[in-house]
């Protein structure tokens, strides 16, 4: 690549005189970076040269473009922001000092997730992530030239070690890929996912690839076949289009492979593997284009959507339909004008409109679009905890929407997994106050109902004002997904009176404490949970600013605070679910002693006779083991496994009593293995049950539904079995 490449590219729609300003730009890029050399051994100037080319490639401004050139060297050069701005223009030097800033951000990832940490740690990623967004919210260049900067980079990483290569690439798969996707910039997106697959999983990257290449001769002409076909129906309908192959990308199939193989299909019965795009003038033509393709082909039920009367809110536009096609293959067609289609392939770039020297011009549809930014960036001023502000940025950025419409009409987007709580909120706080049950489609559905694409949602309210319910807060219980809603919610709480906070503080946390099997002086427990005074621990907890699931995890999670659990497995079990030192199907036992769940620290203890011995990190027998070389570090594998825990019940003795609780297990899919029970004199009733369980986080929303029993005093999970 060169200058010239640049020059050419940027000469196709920006006006001579900003040419020279690029061409400045560059030569003070050379000057700086002279004699610095990239990982791979190429000229250092190499890099920002690329990530210029590809905003040319989304037609930014000529600031963009400078300011990508310029944007290493502040960071690599010890050249001034002041120096900047006098030869280039403040514009310029903000833009580069803002992607210096986002280049010293760490967006700490864990297992292919938004890491979740605590303490130090989240009130760092916390801050770094603030930063992010408010660099999109006061100039969204910056983070367009950060994507670009970024997707260059992941093409040259093989020159990296790999643990460099991981580490980047998992960040791209969880931050980046997501952010460009949010924003609608897909041919950002596909490749940053892309080149994270082939660097956190070459080997099924490679199957993928040699798959598709196996295929690519026959399923290349059979699209050829229907393009055609297709140009000619629409010609023969007077429909003026463009009729196209479109391109699959290998994560996307890759996904879609492991979706198929879970419903026990083949990769050839992928809906969209065969694919086609139309482009049309106008939006009536989509529609008349619609028309013909299932008048050509007969429509796959349920395969059909209109982004076009429901457009997504990173500015997507388009009608989705899968019919069967010729041969009886399956075949996906896009139907967009022009204008959609540069708007998905390019997104906010496609929008974000400069005029050169002056503000950014309003373009009032993409405005109203980019509400969720402005949005986010007002929660993070407001929200003053890592964990929740952490909390808004995975429900509100990285995840699925749903589109929803209200009883008059208009469409409401959700993240995926939302209830009628949070549509109630998303509406208006007082309705989400208010709200009492909801309607989905007329029905009646609980308000842990997960909405989906397409639903009408009603929301019932009572006339009077009554508050949200504390349970609301409880992630185990799944009233209550979005972040909005829960910090609406805690606002609430809050603004109750302290006295009451406290008193219900001292109700719940005993409670909880019970559940845990944990018996822990004040002291130690307002120091373990940090926090003032016992009254400021009661108020936290009765205002919902410390939620119970944050007391389970805060408090199981310090060594010594675990509550010794024995298992009434046998001690020859075997555990397919771990595995040791990174290695599955070794011979593992879960330990009697302290019998770990899934969501326990654990380590492994090598026997002589039996493998390897399972045991929380905290048990005694390991802390106190004299034979250090012995223990292993193990860890909990994909498979889902069950385990039996004992739980006790104690309870109001009364009719019907065993039947409800068993009836709310079962409703939960969770196996009971045996059940006790035993009259006591005072007229409580101990009920004992052996249950199957996947996991701490099933045993905890298990417990929290068992308390609404009528009649039931306490549940706890038993010491032993």
């Amino acid at each position: 690549m060169s200058l010239q490449t640049l020059l050419t590219k940027t000469g196709e729609y920006l006006p001579p005189d900003k040419l020279e300003l690029i061409r400045q730009s560059y030569d003070f890029a050379e000057r700086a970076h002279d004699g610095q050399l990239r990982a791979s051994g190429e000229p250092f100037l190499e890099h920002p040269l690329n990530t210029a080319l590809l905003l040319a490639d989304l037609q930014l401004d000529s600031a963009t473009v400078a300011a990508a050139l310029l944007h290493d060297v502040i960071e690599d050069c010890g050249v001034s922001k002041d120096a900047i701005s006098k030869l280039f223009g403040a514009e310029i030097a903000k833009l580069v000092d803002g992607v210096t800033k986002l280049n010293a951000i760490e967006l700490k990832t864990a297992q292919g997730k938004l890491a979740s940490t605590s303490g130090e740690q989240a009130r760092e990623q916390a801050e770094n992530l603030r930063k992010m967004l408010i660099a999109m919210a006061e100039d969204i260049r910056v983070v367009l030239i950060k994507l670009s900067d970024r997707l260059h980079n992941m093409r040259t990483l093989d020159a990296l070690p790999e643990d460099r290569r991981r580490r980047i690439a998992l960040e791209t798969m969880d931050i980046y890929a997501p952010l460009a996707s949010r924003l609608g910039i897909w041919q950002v997106k596909w490749q940053l996912e892309d080149l994270s697959f082939r660097h956190l999983e070459p080997q099924k990257y490679q199957e993928v690839a040699q798959l598709l290449a196996s295929k690519r001769e026959q399923r290349e002409e059979y699209v050829q076949e229907v393009t055609v076909l297709l140009q000619q129906e629409l010609e023969k309908a007077g429909v003026k289009a463009e009729v196209s192959g479109r391109p699959k990308h290998i994560y996307s199939i890759y996904r879609k492979m492991e979706k198929y193989a879970s419903q026990g299909k083949e990769f050839n019965q992928i809906y969209d593997l065969f694919a086609l795009r139309v482009l049309v003038d106008e939006i009536q033509d989509c529609y008349h284009a619609l028309g013909v393709v299932h008048s050509l082909w007969r429509p796959i039920p349920g395969q059909f959507d209109d982004y076009i009367a429901n457009g997504k809110e990173n500015l997507y536009q388009s009608l989705h339909t899968t019919v069967i096609a010729t041969l009886g293959h399956p075949l996906e067609v896009q139907i967009r004008t022009y204008d959609m289609h540069r708007t998905a392939e390019y997104g906010v770039a496609a929008h974000w409109r400069y005029k050169e020297g002056v503000r950014p011009t309003k373009d009032m549809h993409f405005e109203e679009k980019m509400t969720w930014l402005r949005q986010l960036v007002e929660w993070q001023r407001v929200v003053a905890g890592a964990e929740e502000f952490l909390e808004s940025v995975k429900t509100d950025i990285f995840r699925d929407q749903v589109f929803v419409y209200t009883p008059k009409g208009e469409v409401k987007e959700l993240p995926a997994g939302s209830t009628p709580i949070d549509f109630a909120y998303r509406i208006h706080t007082d309705l989400g106050h208010r709200c009492i049950g909801g309607k989905v489609n007329g029905k009646l559905v609980p308000l842990g109902y997960r909405l989906k694409n397409g639903d009408t949602v009603e929301i019932l309210a009572s006339k009077v004002a009554r508050g949200p319910s504390l349970d609301w807060l409880n992630p185990n219980l799944g009233y209550v997904t979005t972040a909005n809603a829960l910090e609406k919610i805690r606002q609430w709480f809050n603004r109750r009176q302290r006295s009451e906070n406290i008193q219900r503080g001292r109700d719940i946390l005993p409670k909880e404490l019970r559940r845990l099997g944990l018996d822990l002086p004040d002291e130690e427990l307002v120091r373990a949970l940090k926090f003032d005074s016992l009254d400021d621990l009661f108020a936290a907890v009765g205002s919902g600013a410390l939620a119970v699931h944050q007391i389970s995890t805060r408090l199981t999670s310090q060594p010594g605070l675990s509550p010794p659990i024995v298992s009434p497995s046998p001690a020859t079990s075997v555990s397919p679910g771990i595995q040791v030192l990174g290695v599955g199907d070794l011979l593992t036992r879960i330990a009697r002693c302290c019998g770990p769940l899934p969501g326990d620290r654990i380590l492994g203890f090598v026997t002589r006779t039996s493998g390897v011995s399972v045991h929380r990190a905290d048990c005694r027998n390991i802390v106190n083991e004299d034979e250090k070389e012995r223990i292993v570090r193990v860890d909990w594998g994909p498979n889902i496994q069950l385990y039996p825990v004992p739980i006790a019940i104690e309870a109001w003795d009364r009719v019907g009593l065993l039947q409800d609780i068993t009836t709310l297990v079962a409703e939960e899919k969770v196996n009971i293995s045996s059940v006790n029970t035993k009259e006591n004199p005072d007229g409580t009733a101990t009920i004992s049950l052996t249950l199957h369980i996947s996991g701490v986080n099933q045993l905890t929303r298990l417990m929290g539904k068992l308390e609404s029993v009528r009649g039931l005093v306490s549940v706890t999970r038993s010491p032993q079995a």
